[in-house]
């Protein structure tokens, strides 16, 4: 059942965003990242030190992007990171952003959602 309403939610979320205009596709997904709590983290374009003087808590999605672009499994890849979180021994983002590991988000956001959200990012390069 889970899977059917998580499959009915996406095929939502494609509708809503397949006439979009990039501007209002953007909105829609900045929306959807609010919403989610990513951009308590995160943020779309480098951000530099904090005021606090140590660096970001997380990568700006736009060096996501760049970091990504080559890879075919990039979307796979970060779609399991996002729901899964990540290993605060294993810091590929180490010395660039502060010394946070993210949590799982698969209790509070679904796969379908998560992977419109990453393939959203993986477009964001310059």
């Amino acid at each position: 059942m889970r899977i059917l309403r998580c499959a009915a939610a996406a095929l939502v979320l494609a509708a809503n965003v397949a006439g979009a205009t990039r501007a209002e596709y953007d909105a829609a997904m900045l929306k959807l990242a609010s919403d989610s709590g990513c951009m308590a983290c995160h943020t779309v374009l480098p951000a530099p030190k904090r005021d606090d003087g140590l660096p970001p808590i997380a990568p700006a999605w736009r060096d996501v992007a760049v970091k990504y672009r080559d890879d075919p499994q990039a979307a796979d890849r970060l779609t399991k990171i996002v729901l899964s979180g990540t290993d605060p021994k294993a810091r590929h983002w180490s010395a660039r952003i502060g010394p946070v590991a993210m949590p799982p988000n698969a209790g509070t956001l679904r796969e379908a959602d998560a992977r419109v959200l990453v393939n959203w990012i993986l477009v964001l390069v310059p």
